[in-house]
């Protein structure tokens, strides 16, 4: 009889700590007061973005006969976004939007802007060796003569730059396309990025692969051995060659032209083939060379720092530490995760970057968790391959989204805290495949690489498709909270990317959301927000290192800015085309709040067209700034 009590009385204790431990373990949830009181501060109207051309209802693509079973996966990506000036100037109140109803690029005003011309498509010139489909689009000037350009990937074909062509009315032929590659190749890219690596003062251009290089996914008539999945849900090394290229001035009769030539051992040969989702570029340690943060869908992340010289292009990894109560999938470097976007913005107030990383994490099905590392240690140490980040998405409120994928923070409201938000969704149907997606998660390593033997996933199928994007705001305690329903842009549409920028420049940032198989939409901004301090950082086009190029002027990408407002530094770097299909603005804006009164000191950064650094402090008023940095250190208004 006591033996029986005693069993009992253990019972009883083992469900009491179970229970104990449960409500330990329970997260804060912000009442419905607290909701209303973070929504109220952001009001947002929503404005329809299309295509040029009359897209089509279709939500499947095209695929190579191995892919068949599962060509609703096959098509989950390919919406993207960016936000630039297309014409002269420097507000960028022109998109371009990848569609993948139609499979197209499109440039076009952005909605609210006005009818300045009619949208039109960006095509290449010349067949591509497989049937293919863009991805994304990135924004940026390339070959350095004053004008943005728009590098365009695909999958089935190498990425084609559309070199926007001077003074050329806005329409197709403003942008003539140029291969990035002759012949092209069959590549099949889902993520770039840009950033002078090097430090010699011009942009260079990375690439995120993801089926293997040469597999024609998109012909319905491929049967080739390179058809594969990945080998692994955890450490898949079988997947497309990430690649970096060096920028490489061209000047012909006709005016300025580019090429970028290939740096071969920028990633070693495991680090090269890892199904990589998204790319972020950003200097972490404040030397004026940008780290790489490489996100992987089916294994660890990179985080690549720079040790680059002029001329000579060259990262070492850096990982993180593990400690006894720190999940291993948490650590820099050592995840299992599927990372499927990266971001960075202080958060933790130390004028040091912190990096943001999307993942799955979809309640009852995949529970992973994003990724909120924030610095704790001396960036220094990085060039001793540690990264100096621990995981802190758990007490931030940041950890769970869904399926995520890009990541994207502004200050939408002006207070000098960012807000956070996801692109979330895969595939939209009314047929739940997640029991048969966790059976195939459980299965051998060695059947994964076959997609005959993964489960169906057609037109109807459903994985959570009907997740709704973010908007995180942080409340009094720190932590953030998700009011994307109560502010409007809670949408269910299944999104890929954020292009964050002022499009109108009243000093208030506005989103256009990139929808797959769906209409995007530009949310903008119409909050009673507080005093601000916009930044559009220029510099002169140059001729031959050290001689003057005329007077236009280029996005400084990589710049920094670094503004004094009494109560702790904000720093920003002006890296656009960082995450998964979306490009923000080439701008700077730091929310002032009512602190925004009189003139603020700011001091600036930057790399010149000949690699030198300089450094320039400045004294300025509210509102937007169109700053021109120069080669012999001076930062001044633009005239």
């Amino acid at each position: 009889m006591r033996l029986l009590v005693r069993r009992h009385f253990a019972g009883v204790v083992a469900v009491l700590c179970s229970v104990a431990v449960w409500f330990v373990a329970q997260q804060p949830v912000a009442s419905p007061q607290e909701r209303s009181t973070l929504a109220d501060r952001f009001e947002f109207s929503s404005h329809p973005v299309s295509p040029a051309d009359q897209h089509s209802d279709r939500a499947v693509r095209t695929v190579a006969p191995a892919y068949h079973k599962i060509r609703s996966w096959i098509s989950s990506v390919g919406a993207g976004a960016g936000l630039f000036a297309a014409g002269s100037g420097a507000t960028a109140r022109d998109l371009c939007l990848v569609d993948p109803r139609s499979d197209t690029v499109t440039v076009s005003p952005v909605p609210t802007s006005g009818a300045r011309y009619r949208p039109f498509t960006l095509t290449p010139d010349t067949p591509g060796p497989a049937p293919s489909a863009p991805m994304g689009c990135v924004p940026a000037d390339l070959n350095e003569d004053g004008w943005q350009d728009v590098l365009v990937y695909y999958w089935g074909r190498s990425p084609v730059i559309f070199l926007r062509e001077p003074g050329v009315p806005l329409e197709s032929r403003a942008f003539r396309p140029r291969e990035l590659v002759q012949p092209s190749q069959v590549w099949n890219t889902n993520a770039a990025t840009i950033g002078d690596y090097d430090g010699d003062g011009h942009l260079d251009l990375v690439f995120g692969n993801y089926f293997p290089d040469g597999a024609r996914v998109l012909d319905p008539g491929a049967h080739q051995d390179e058809l594969q999945m990945n080998e692994s849900l955890s450490d898949a090394r079988n997947g497309g060659v990430n690649r970096m290229f060096r920028f490489d001035p061209v000047r012909t009769e006709a005016g300025p032209d580019v090429a970028f030539t290939e740096v071969d051992g920028v990633f070693d040969a495991e680090q090269a083939r890892q199904w990589t989702l998204a790319l972020g570029t950003q200097d972490l340690d404040g030397d004026g060379r940008p780290e790489l943060y490489v996100a992987n869908d089916f294994g660890p992340d990179q985080l690549l720092v720079n040790e680059s010289e002029n001329g000579r292009i060259r990262f070492v990894e850096a990982k993180g530490d593990r400690r006894p109560a720190t999940p291993k999938s948490t650590v820099v470097g050592e995840d299992s995760f599927k990372g499927m976007g990266v971001n960075f913005r202080d958060l933790n107030d130390d004028a040091v970057p912190d990096i943001l990383v999307s993942n799955i994490t979809e309640a009852y099905a995949l529970h992973e968790s994003n990724f909120a590392y924030l610095s704790v240690d001396d960036p220094e140490v990085l060039h001793a391959g540690a990264a100096p980040y621990e995981d802190h998405s758990e007490r931030l409120g940041l950890a769970r989204s869904g399926w995520s994928w890009d990541v994207k923070t502004g200050d939408f409201d002006n207070d000098g805290g960012p807000e956070v938000m996801h692109a979330t969704g895969f595939v939209a149907g009314h047929t739940n495949r997640w029991p048969q997606l966790q059976e195939t998660a459980t299965s051998n390593d060695l059947i994964l690489a076959d997609p005959q033997l993964w489960p169906n996933v057609g037109p109807g199928d459903d994985l959570s498709g009907h997740d709704r994007n973010t908007f995180f705001v942080r409340g009094d305690d720190g932590r953030f909270v998700d009011v994307a329903a109560e502010v409007g842009v809670g949408t269910d549409a299944v999104s890929r990317a954020f292009a964050v920028g002022d499009v109108d420049s009243d000093g208030r940032q506005d989103f256009v959301a990139a929808n797959q198989w769906a209409r995007s939409t530009l949310y903008h901004n119409q909050s009673e927000a507080g005093a601000f301090l916009g930044l559009r950082l220029r510099q002169p086009v140059s001729g031959p290192c050290g001689t003057a190029g005329g007077d236009a002027k280029r996005p400084a990408v990589g710049a920094t800015a670094r503004v004094r407002t009494g109560e702790g530094d904000q720093v920003q770097q002006l890296y656009p085309a960082n995450g998964h299909g979306g490009v923000n603005a080439p701008e700077l804006l730091f929310g002032l709040g009512e602190r925004g009164v009189g003139e603020v000191p700011v001091e600036i950064t930057w790399r010149d067209a000949c690699g030198e650094r300089h450094i320039a402090d400045l004294s300025l008023g509210t509102g937007w700034h169109d700053i021109v940095v120069r080669a012999d250190g001076t930062a001044r208004e633009a005239r």
